[in-house]
């Protein structure tokens, strides 16, 4: 008997200690149940030739106006799928906020998308709390990721970086690095 429990105790431990790593992420399935994946911590560069339009959605944001991705028209885009119960996205969304500073006026838009809180109040205390200001979906069904289905968008949290035109240019899938993002959104701010 103390066996088993030492041995489910640390079973345990290192599934919590795994929870709370820079690099594990958040599965969601279609059914809405969560479990915790190993991240790609440099993503998916996807070369211009190659990429492939982003799906169009809308929805309702934190603070309750309307948003269409049409909005994301001729600017680089990074869609990042969060929630506020997901330990990665604790560390990652302030330091998004520090690159958004560095290259909002350099024709970069960010977007927060929140999937799968259960109350809206979870989602709006976090941004107030991390400093966020760049807007958040508030996309409670995980409807959006859903459309992104060909993408990791599945798993919390992800992010998409939209080109100019908007196409899918990088995937991350994972708590993405400030410098990992830095350089795409350079590479496809320079883009022609």
């Amino acid at each position: 008997m103390r066996s088993s429990l030492a041995a489910a105790l640390a079973l345990a431990g290192v599934l919590l200690a795994g929870c709370t790593s820079g690099e594990s992420a958040v599965d969601v399935n279609n059914g809405g149940e969560f479990r915790y994946v190993a991240s790609t911590p440099a993503g998916e560069v996807i070369p211009e030739g190659e990429r492939e339009s982003a799906p169009e959605f809308s929805g309702t944001l934190l603070d309750g106006g309307d948003f269409d991705s049409t909005e994301l028209a001729g600017d680089v885009a990074v869609l990042n799928f969060w929630g506020s119960w997901c330990p990665p996205c604790r560390v990652e969304t302030p330091q998004f906020q520090e690159v958004y500073d560095e290259v909002r006026d350099d024709g970069v838009q960010f977007l927060g998308l929140n999937v799968k809180e259960t109350d809206q109040q979870f989602a709006d205390a976090f941004v107030a709390t991390k400093g966020i200001t760049f807007p958040s979906l508030y996309d409670p069904r995980g409807e959006v990721a859903l459309a992104f289905r060909d993408y990791p968008a599945n798993a919390i949290p992800s992010t998409i970086v939209l080109d100019r035109e908007n196409r899918v240019a990088a995937v991350y899938t994972g708590e993405v690095r400030q410098d990992d993002l830095r350089t795409v959104l350079a590479q496809l701010t320079g883009e022609a």
